[in-house]
């Protein structure tokens, strides 16, 4: 066999291989259809386009791209718009939709509005779109204080398309009684159980409360925010989702789908005056509504605590089933510089082996991980720090919350090594370099919050200002522990109890939510329910006519796909090489995978183990505390993934084995091969400890994960019977993975586990299996 010790150099060589070039040229047709004339530069402050004003413009160098902020002058309605030379244009309109209650009102109004509007009377458009259009993303999501309805694509006819369906999805939805009743909550008459309450919602938000982790990050926050929006569950509370009206939720959509209430964002190559225009044409008969005011500050409570109870999990240990976490009210989120401050402090206090906060909990084995809940939130009008674990015994809470007193206080006294700030940083300003296909939706998902709660979106996007403010601002992470932790006037201890009976308790409360609906109605109602969900099934029956959805036809489509410049060639004498030269902005991309085919089936389920292990077990000579902070430094950061896939030359068998990943700035190349060379050849699986925690994190999560995506762990449990490669899936990420993380977990024989992963090590970093591809900077 090919010796494993050439792996990572061969990954070296390849940024030397520049053989068998051949070129692939685009056409002149193709471009007609992957981009649009850009007319930005005609865009003046001040100006007026279809019923929108231009209130602000402004250059962002660092990320090339111009923001263009407008207002329609009609209804109040904002809009940003990110001018960039991207083909990935993206669309979102997104409304207000903080709550009064645990209704889950916004979540089924989400639901119900893809299920037809009268434009195009079809049931969930996204996923009947899909033959019709080349979209790269379709969806939708409800937070805590808004909605959004995003998409994306390089088409220009399909962007005007899924506009159109999006804005008619909107603001003229059918919103019929039993699309409501399908989506969020009905009673229904089964033969053998009775009377159940069904619905989409509200299965969906009984499988999140099902969650323990879910569960416990929910209450807490409910607990950390009283009096204001927060403390209600946006989502639905299972036990509260029947309260919702009909009538309540038309009210809801009336107010809160309003061009008054919404912000529309754009982005990419595509011209704004046609788009400006399309959206004055749904909107211009609607008339400004004064602003939407519901509590959002809460007022500071000093110190308490909260027990509470939730399901077990079978993961853990029976006395190590408790969860305990400490919040502590932050900065308002719309301090923009504070918010990015406190993002980067939680980074340093919290994540990787030499974050404080790892070492005095995690390292411990007090607990199996951080609580669901850990972390700086700035999704709420106040942010919130967390600390905790999951995972604990009860006579561990005093000592894990002296740990994180004491290690606040060593942190606000010594603050944090330079060199890890100096890796936080630089890595900030690294992933902003970094230009992936869902840039624009990804800047989306940045400004979002703070634009909802009236922060200028713009200032989300000047992070190098932030970063240099940071580095000049000396001893912040003293004062933030001050100001937030030490002299804190408002701290949640939340403790969650694991309860054997809670499910049982959970069955008990739905079955009495079904009698006290019954005891409200009367035979005559009953037969009306049954007469109702009799047409509802019908409807749902019932064959659309999918014409009235807009298409693409073969016109609207390039006869030839996208091409792209690549050399072709080998190094090391049998290594495939692929290599791209493109605009990456000073960033050199490596990935590499290698492939085992269908051999070692007995080493497949030790494949993520395997991966993780990489990157958290530390190598012989040194601590991953310190690996982590090179990495940081010097790279976008190292990931092994495991991978299964059809052998298209032999569809009875498959390829299975480890990608690789890693990014640099081209002057860091030389460091991020040697790091990469360090993990493949150097960890150290026989760190017990170490080896311990990964397991007990990893058993616990997946465990977890499984309540909220039981229907996918089905799914790959019955594919696993059909083929090969979905037979390697259930063993490397299904039931079966779950029940074997679990089972090492408690079995305790780490030595054996040690050895598997030096056999996987052995057999995938082969270099006659290895395939590299790079792609580095044209002008390099």
């Amino acid at each position: 066999m090919v010796g494993t010790v050439s792996c990572a150099r061969i990954l070296q060589a390849t940024s030397r291989a520049r053989l068998s070039t051949f070129s692939l040229k685009r056409s002149s047709h193709l471009a007609r259809h992957f981009s649009s004339t850009r007319s930005s530069n005609d865009i003046a402050l001040g100006q007026q386009l279809h019923g929108f004003l231009v209130e602000d413009i402004q250059s962002v160098s660092e990320l090339k791209l111009k923001a263009i902020r407008l207002r329609h002058e009609r209804t109040g309605m904002e809009w940003l718009h990110i001018d960039r030379d991207d083909a990935n244009n993206v669309f979102s309109i997104g409304f207000n939709t903080s709550v009064s209650d645990s209704t889950g009102v916004p979540h089924i109004l989400e639901h119900t509005t893809l299920c037809g509007s009268e434009k195009y009377p079809v049931r969930d458009p996204f996923f009947k779109m899909l033959n019709r259009s080349l979209s790269t993303f379709m969806n939708a999501w409800t937070a805590h204080d808004y909605t959004q309805y995003p998409f994306s694509t390089q088409n220009g006819q399909d962007y005007e398309n899924l506009q159109s369906v999006y804005l008619d999805a909107v603001f003229r939805p059918l919103l019929r009684e039993m699309d409501f009743r399908q989506e969020g909550w009905r009673m229904e008459r089964e033969k053998d159980l009775g009377w159940q309450i069904k619905g989409v919602v509200y299965n969906e938000m009984k499988g999140a409360f099902s969650d323990a982790g879910s569960l416990f990050a929910s209450r807490a926050e409910q607990q950390m925010f009283p009096g204001t929006t927060y403390q209600y569950e946006s989502g639905g509370d299972p036990q509260v989702i029947p309260d919702l009206t009909y009538e309540q939720l038309k009210e809801f959509h009336a107010r809160r789908y309003h061009p008054s209430n919404a912000r529309a964002y754009s982005y990419g190559s595509f011209a704004l005056a046609p788009q400006l225009q399309r959206v004055d044409t749904v909107i211009s008969g609607y008339t400004r509504l004064p602003p939407i005011e519901v509590p959002m500050d809460v007022q500071p409570f000093g110190e308490k605590m909260v027990t509470e109870f939730g399901p077990c999990e079978s993961a853990s240990a029976g006395d190590k089933q408790t969860k305990f976490s400490i919040s502590y009210l932050a900065n308002d989120m719309r301090n923009v510089y504070e918010t990015f401050a406190m993002s980067v402090f939680s980074g340093l206090l919290l994540h990787g082996a030499a974050a404080p906060m790892h070492q005095a909990l995690l390292d411990t084995h007090m607990g199996s991980d951080y609580s669901s809940n850990t972390g700086y939130s700035p999704f709420t009008r106040r942010a919130s720090l967390t600390v905790g674990l999951q995972g604990l015994a009860d006579a561990d809470i005093p000592m894990v919350e002296q740990r994180i007193s004491e290690t606040m206080a060593r942190v606000g006294e010594q603050g944090f090594e330079q060199r890890r700030v100096d890796a936080a940083l630089a890595s900030v300003e690294l992933a902003y370099k970094h230009k992936t296909g869902d840039f624009g939706m990804r800047l989306m998902q940045s400004v979002s919050t703070g634009w909802f709660h009236g922060v200028d979106p713009v200032e989300y996007l000047r992070v190098s200002e932030n970063v240099e403010r940071l580095r000049a601002d000396t001893g912040v992470f003293s004062k933030l522990v001050e100001k937030y932790v030490t002299k804190s006037n408002h701290k949640l201890k939340f403790v969650m109890l694991a309860d054997p009976r809670y499910m049982q308790g959970l069955d008990e409360k739905e079955h009495e939510l079904i009698q006290t609906k019954l005891a409200q109605l009367s035979p005559g109602d009953l037969d009306v329910l049954d007469a109702k969900n009799a047409e509802l099934a019908a409807e749902q029956g019932r064959t659309e006519d999918l014409s009235v959805l807009p298409t693409l036809t073969l016109d609207d489509v390039a006869p030839t796909a996208r091409r792209f410049a690549v050399d072709m060639g080998v190094c090391a004498e049998s290594v495939p090489v692929q290599w791209r030269t493109s605009a990456t902005n000073g960033i050199s991309y490596v990935r590499a995978i290698n492939a085992v085919r269908d051999k070692y089936p007995e080493l497949w389920p030790y494949m993520n183990l395997f991966c993780e292990a990489l990157t958290y077990q530390g190598t012989r000579s040194r601590t991953m505390a310190s690996i982590e902070t090179d990495m940081r430094l010097y790279t976008g950061g190292i990931s092994f993934a495991p991978f299964v896939t059809t052998d298209l030359g032999n569809l009875g068998h498959i390829e299975a084995g480890i990608s690789m990943g890693t990014h640099s700035l081209d002057s860091n190349i030389e460091r991020m091969y040697a790091l990469l060379e360090e993990l493949i050849l150097q960890t150290d699986f026989t760190n017990e400890s170490r080896l311990q925690a990964l397991v007990a994190s990893m058993a616990t999560n997946m465990y977890n994960d499984v309540a909220g995506s039981g229907h996918a762990y089905a799914r790959r449990l019955a594919a696993s019977t059909l083929t090969p490669e979905m037979r390697a899936v259930e063993a490397l990420d299904g039931l079966a993975q779950v029940r074997f993380l679990g089972d090492m977990r408690r079995s305790g024989d780490l030595q054996h586990v040690a050895k598997q992963l030096e056999n996987v090590r052995r057999v995938v970093f082969d270099r006659s299996t290895l395939r590299t591809a790079v792609t580095a900077n044209a002008s390099g």
